[in-house]
């Protein structure tokens, strides 16, 4: 499984995110000695918008046969609003991550994403968010237990997240 930080989330707000390096960074100490999951850089090299389908192509194009995306439940249902959408759907398949607390309400999405509901992952639910830890962050609240100990270290030396802003420094 490879880690892939986005180089701009066209999603988000980019003034409550790291920059891009950082949270590169901290992908990577948080596998450190994990022979199952790897890092890759791909979309902080591209710079700009980050969009799943540029990043599907160019992984295609580096030998990956087939592309499966995992997303937390929270996304499935902005998935229609991702860039060219249609041109993804044939481009990846789609493994959907059930949250705490999340109800996945199947109605409300088109047609062409009703084969997810089989793509949904059985797994343990951890009720961990990244806005929950840099809101813990900026009220000075401990992150020890949310966070591997290499990346709240990164963050504390960094001071990553203390004020809202990008980068936070």
């Amino acid at each position: 499984m490879l880690l892939i930080p986005t180089a701009q989330p066209p999603h988000k707000d980019t003034a409550e995110l790291a920059p891009a390096d950082d949270r590169l960074a901290m992908c990577r100490l948080a596998i450190d000695g994990n022979p199952l999951l790897g890092v890759c850089d791909i979309e902080t090299r591209r710079g700009g918008p980050s969009y799943t389908l540029d990043t599907a192509r160019e992984l295609r194009a580096q030998g990956f046969a087939s592309i499966h995306w995992l997303i937390g439940a929270d996304m499935l249902m902005y998935l229609p609003k991702w860039h060219r959408v249609q041109e993804l759907l044939s481009e990846v398949n789609f493994v959907i991550m059930a949250r705490p607390g999340w109800t996945m309400d199947w109605s409300k999405l088109p047609g062409e994403f009703q084969h997810l509901k089989s793509h949904v992952v059985e797994a343990p639910l951890v009720d961990i968010t990244s806005s929950d830890i840099r809101r813990r962050i900026r009220q000075e609240h401990p992150i020890d237990s949310l966070v591997p100990p290499p990346v709240a270290e990164y963050i504390s030396k960094r001071g990553l997240y203390l004020s809202g802003g990008s980068g936070s420094r």
